[in-house]
């Protein structure tokens, strides 16, 4: 894996989502990860795996995985992978398990774990991915830690961030406005909860967090909307 050119990426800037939210209306969240953020399947298998594919038997875990996206799209590609689901929020899981289930996938599953102390034994996966998490969640260093120490030598972890304040604001907005709609709507007297600030990385931070950790290797790219990094750890 050959470096990748790093381009020039927005200042951060502090945003609000509610992250309540997507315990309240998993469905709303699902619905936007699905057709309004981008999908980034090809450059993922492009970038972890090449034009060969992952070896059969190979673990990939989807870190923050929402509504299991990027696993359901891997299982359905790739019949020999098991990809694995990892995410705090047990409303966004039983939707990606009953979206896995619809579709009769069997090469994923999905488990309620935190990011930050990850229920894998070193070096037993073979690739990570991590897509619009380090937004909201804090002590990013200890997430990357935890990516290194589960990869095994030569695995690789893709990590995509947002880098428009913008865009991302906008996207937040339009799922704070459909939630309450929908509370409106069932008579709910539950508002979404505030969380700390979200934060869109500048090009500096996002280098500083993806080479944190003693990797072989690690490649940038960026165009106008997101931020990608591809690390692998030493053989």
């Amino acid at each position: 894996m050959s470096p990748l050119p790093l381009s020039g990426i927005d200042q951060p800037s502090p945003l609000e989502p509610d992250v309540a939210m997507f315990e309240q209306h998993p469905a709303i969240y699902g619905l936007w990860r699905e057709r309004l953020f981008r999908d980034d399947t090809e450059r993922i298998c492009t970038s972890l795996w090449g034009a060969m594919g992952p070896a059969p038997g190979a673990i990939v875990l989807e870190v923050g995985c929402g509504p299991g996206h990027y696993a359901r799209r891997l299982a359905t590609r790739f019949e020999s992978l098991l990809a694995v689901g990892i995410d705090n929020s047990e409303a966004q899981l039983r939707r990606a398990r009953a979206r896995a289930q619809a579709r009769g996938l069997r090469g994923c599953r999905f488990e309620q774990a935190d990011a930050r102390d990850l229920p894998h034994g070193t070096g037993s996966v073979d690739a990570v991915i991590v897509s619009r998490l380090f937004t909201v969640l804090r002590e990013r260093e200890r997430v990357m830690s935890e990516i290194h120490r589960v990869l095994r030598p030569g695995g690789r972890v893709f990590i995509a961030e947002p880098r428009s304040s913008l865009r991302t604001g906008l996207a937040l907005e339009l799922m704070r406005l459909a939630a309450r709609a929908a509370n409106l709507l069932s008579h709910s007297p539950s508002a979404p909860g505030a969380c700390p600030p979200a934060t869109i990385l500048d090009q500096a931070a996002f280098a500083q967090l993806t080479e944190s950790q003693p990797w072989s290797r690690v490649g940038h790219q960026a165009d106008r909307w997101y931020q990608y990094a591809v690390c692998e750890k030493r053989a």
